[in-house]
């Protein structure tokens, strides 16, 4: 049931030049269309607006960088101004609406002035993560046909300085398509060679810029393509509306978040995946807030006090980063020592996204900081929450191992493998009843059968999120694994992500992973892999023997859960989630492709030893 009272509140907050009259267009599902016949443009939502309304003074952005030893502040005015210039630097090479930028950058202010410089003109910015190799940036050049790409000489990590022309000049050669023009940022630890009459320095683009006012565009028109992987090797361009955009996350800042215009907002991620698109740029400049851009790490820039000492600093009120951030923090520094030189008393509420996060994460986490620590899910696909305890509206309950209840405008279901409901409790495909809300994907870049296909077609009338999970007698749901994680052993379905649960809850365990290993006599059987607290004193024998003995009384024999090792680390992409899948295939013996988005490949070398030596593959 669509709930019309409020999305026509929503977007009555929303600065429009064509006020919408048409709330939904439900003609053609799936292909849903919010506020069809409005027009508007984000970059006037996101700046022009508050500059507009006597907030120019304010800060829009903080950036801090660690690993550069860097600190700048812009305020709303400076923001939209350079904004502003570097739109006029896109127009004079040709840059209209409609068309393709492609953006690979680091994390710094540049990158967030090239995604709102696009949004001005009304063209359709694709943000790649810095440091994609080659190859894949290649297929994403392709798909996306930019005609200008803003990209940067390089990276900044901190052990390495990450060369990034070089990769762009090698995905060039590879793609067919060839853009027009590249606008390179050099930074001052490299400078790049540019090739001539196709580069140009950021500098010199802006030296001779005329700043650019915003072009007005449809709500249904595209704002951004993120590529998100793909099951066939080829990428699923994501495509965002404006409007549905523009509405759902301004809302989403207040309603969920709690925060107001003023209000010092950070999501500790990257400008290349959703949240950085979501909760770095567009939220919380859409809603006045000031946003925090942090060029670092959790732990080791310089240590594991850094995400205190930017929250101090700044005043920030609500952060938002991954569950494997605070595990690498607590793997670091499990009693709060660092913590406690800091002074925290701003922070209102810690948000975590982007994987499952288990129970003794989040309780850490709550003991640690003394606020509000909501686990709340999401995906790519919707742009923002599915579920979460909605702190605008009412706070609810916490219950450690749930994101709590739908966010309004979501109808999640729970279906079996025939797509009948199943019972309070029991586990099942997580789906979430058509329509989606705004601000949710509208389809694929040039993919609209694939778009059907790969979401709605196993479940008719349902987005089908690839989740596996359950809901309670009280709503609240229960995010356990993706689909593929939930285990067959000997005919019992396991949850990889409740084995996970009760290995997390020792305490000598910093973080965990369970895949589901082929097995010729019970289909599947669960195997763990345990990274270990810095400190602790129990060897690695006696750590595996205790974990399987607590699985044995926590889930019970049925659960088969013989297998355990220790690790150094885990394999993880860029973003922080885990390579369950990854792992498994080398388990199991079968081709794998290296991850695109893996942040040390050396680590699979380490794994597969690590299973080499409990026998795996077999044979």
């Amino acid at each position: 049931m669509i709930d019309e009272a409020l999305w026509r509140e929503a977007a009555g907050n929303v600065s429009w030049y064509r006020a919408p009259q048409v709330l939904l267009d439900d003609r053609n599902p799936p292909f849903y269309r919010w506020f069809p016949d409005g027009e508007l443009n984000a970059c006037y939502n996101a700046l022009d607006v508050h500059v507009e309304s006597g907030r120019g003074s304010q800060d829009a952005l903080v950036y801090d960088s660690p690993v550069t030893d860097t600190r700048r502040r812009y305020t709303y005015a400076e923001l939209l101004a350079e904004v502003a210039l570097f739109a006029g630097a896109l127009a004079a090479r040709g840059v209209v609406k409609g068309d393709r930028v492609l953006i690979y950058m680091p994390m710094v202010p540049e990158a967030l002035i090239a995604m709102l410089a696009c949004a001005r003109l009304g063209a359709i910015h694709s943000v790649v993560f810095g440091g994609f190799a080659s190859h894949e940036l290649a297929v994403r050049i392709d798909d996306a046909a930019p005609r200008v790409i803003v990209s940067a000489s390089c990276g900044i990590e901190p052990s390495r300085v990450v060369s990034y022309k070089p990769l762009l000049d090698g995905a060039i050669d590879i793609a067919r398509h060839k853009p027009e023009c590249c606008i390179v940022l050099q930074r001052a630890a490299e400078q790049a060679p540019l090739q001539e009459g196709r580069d140009i320095a950021w500098s010199d683009a802006m030296a001779n810029a005329e700043p650019a006012p915003c072009t007005p565009v449809a709500a249904n028109d595209p704002l951004y393509i993120l590529y998100t992987s793909g099951t066939t090797g080829q990428p699923k361009g994501v495509v965002r509306d404006t409007g549905g955009s523009v509405v759902a996350l301004k809302w989403s800042m207040r309603a969920i978040y709690d925060v107001e215009p003023g209000d010092v907002y950070w999501a500790a991620s990257d400008v290349g995946w959703v949240v950085g698109h979501s909760y770095i740029v567009y939220g919380p400049l859409l809603q006045g807030c000031t946003t925090v851009l942090y060029e670092g790490k959790p732990v080791g820039t310089p240590d594991p006090g850094a995400f205190w000492r930017v929250i101090s600093d700044y005043g920030v009120k609500v952060m938002f980063t991954a569950p494997t951030a605070f595990r690498a923090i607590k793997k670091e520094d499990p009693h709060g020592v660092y913590l406690r030189r800091h002074d925290l008393s701003c922070l209102k509420a810690l948000f975590l996204a982007g994987e499952r996060c288990d129970p003794h994460t989040l309780e850490w986490a709550t003991e640690q900081l003394g606020v509000p620590v909501i686990d709340h899910w999401w995906q790519t696909e919707t742009g923002w929450p599915i579920c979460s305890n909605c702190l605008g509206i009412e706070q609810l309950p916490i219950v450690p191992g749930s994101p709590a209840r739908a966010v309004p405008g979501y109808d999640v279901q729970v279906l079996d493998d025939n797509g009948a409901p199943v019972a309070s409790g029991d586990i099942g495909a997580l789906v979430i009843r058509n329509p989606l809300p705004p601000g949710t994907f509208i389809t694929l870049w040039q993919a609209d059968a694939r778009f059907v296909d790969a979401y709605f077609s196993r479940f008719p009338g349902y987005y089908e999120t690839g989740d596996a999970g359950y809901i309670d007698d009280n709503g609240y749901v229960f995010v356990m694994a993706r689909t593929d994680d939930v285990i067959n052993v000997a005919g019992h379905r396991l949850s990889t992500g409740a084995i996970e649960e009760v290995l997390a809850d020792d305490e000598d365990v910093a973080e965990c992973a369970v895949i589901g290993v082929a097995d010729p006599m019970k289909g599947q059987l669960p195997l763990g892999l345990l990274v270990v607290n810095a400190g602790a004193s129990i060897d690695d024998d006696a750590l595996v023997a205790r974990a399987i003995a607590h699985v044995r009384d926590r889930i019970g024999p049925v659960a088969a859960f013989k297998q355990c090792a220790v690790v150094a680390r885990l394999p993880k992409t860029r973003s922080g989630k885990i390579l369950r899948g990854t792992m498994r295939s080398i388990a199991d013996g079968e081709p794998w492709k290296m991850p695109a988005t893996i942040d040390e490949p050396a680590i699979l070398d380490e794994i597969a030893a690590a299973l080499a030596r409990l026998g795996y593959p077999h044979g």
